[in-house]
Formats: C-alpha cells, structure tokens, sequence
C-alpha cells in the first residue's frame, strides 16, 4: 500500500467565480482523495484532502494550475498526517 497524507491548501488568485471548486472537486474524485474545497470572504480558495500520498500531490499540483479560466497566483500548502476522517470529496459553499 502506498504510503497516505493529508494536506492543507489556501490558494489565492483569480480563483473564484472561475469554477475552481467544481473543477477541483472534479479532479480530486478521479483521483480517489477525499476531502473538501470552499471559498472564502477573502478571494481565496480552501481545502483539506487526504488519500495517498501520490493522489494528493497529483491535487495539489492541479490547484497549482488551476482550470482554464484561473490565474493562481500561489498556494500555501500545509502537510499533515493521515486520519482517515474525511468523506467523499465535495464542494463546500
């Protein structure tokens, strides 16, 4: 079995009203993490995923990106440790 994370990740930019949640969410259930993604009052993008190790970085190297019509302009990314507490991934508003 591959080793599992979790990760933490803010992500700012133009990163809301350019479907970046549905399209993370989109990503994160083809890869099989779990986890939640949601924006906040400040502009940016949040979210908590785990699953293995190379899924979850697969993730966070498509927030780094971002879908078409972003422009992230950086990610804070914070690693912890798996819990396996996190469900199914979804879309938080």
């Amino acid at each position: 079995m591959a080793e599992r994370a979790r990760v933490h990740l803010l992500v700012r930019g133009r990163v809301q009203g350019v479907s970046f949640r549905w399209y993370t969410a989109e990503e994160a259930r083809r890869l099989g993490v779990a986890g939640w993604v949601r924006n906040l009052a400040d502009g940016r993008v949040e979210a908590e995923a785990e699953g293995e190790r190379p899924a979850v970085e697969a993730l966070v190297a498509f927030c780094r990106r971002g879908p078409p019509a972003a422009h992230v302009e950086g990610v804070e990314v914070t690693w912890g440790a798996f819990r396996g507490d996190l469900g199914p991934f979804q879309t938080r508003s």
